[in-house]
């Protein structure tokens, strides 16, 4: 069984671009703000659906994420291997990052998150504790 296993695993493509949605959900009064306030992983669902009309499925995968530790500039979604991070995403922000991002290859630089406020403490973004 264990054979037949990693013989399919093999045969199976791979995927050449993930995009992680955070999908963590925090009360509307938090500091740091929630990346999915309603709890219906909105943007999730509509990157799913957005590939799927393209026919990208198999090739890019859209999975869900928990905290991304990106809280004040969220939305977050990051997209790999380009290790592209965005900020404050929005429904309507889905289908230019899938046709520019995950088709064209070029990131939707206004979305980008600046590297120095990636995992900083210094981010001006982050609120003061």
């Amino acid at each position: 069984m264990a054979k037949l296993f990693q013989d399919t695993l093999e045969k199976m493509p791979k995927f050449e671009k993930h995009i992680f949605i955070c999908t963590n959900q925090r009360s509307q009064d938090n500091p740091r703000g929630s990346c999915n306030p309603s709890g219906t992983g909105e943007l999730h669902q509509l990157f799913k659906t957005g590939m799927a009309k393209r026919g990208l499925k198999g090739t890019v995968r859209a999975n869900k994420a928990g905290c991304l530790d990106q809280c004040e500039h969220g939305p977050t979604v990051v997209v790999y291997p380009e290790a592209v991070w965005y900020g404050g995403v929005t429904t309507g922000d889905v289908d230019e990052i899938i046709e520019r991002h995950i088709i064209g290859n070029q990131p939707v630089e206004r979305l980008v998150i600046a590297d120095s406020c990636l995992n900083s403490e210094t981010c001006p973004h982050k609120s003061r504790r």
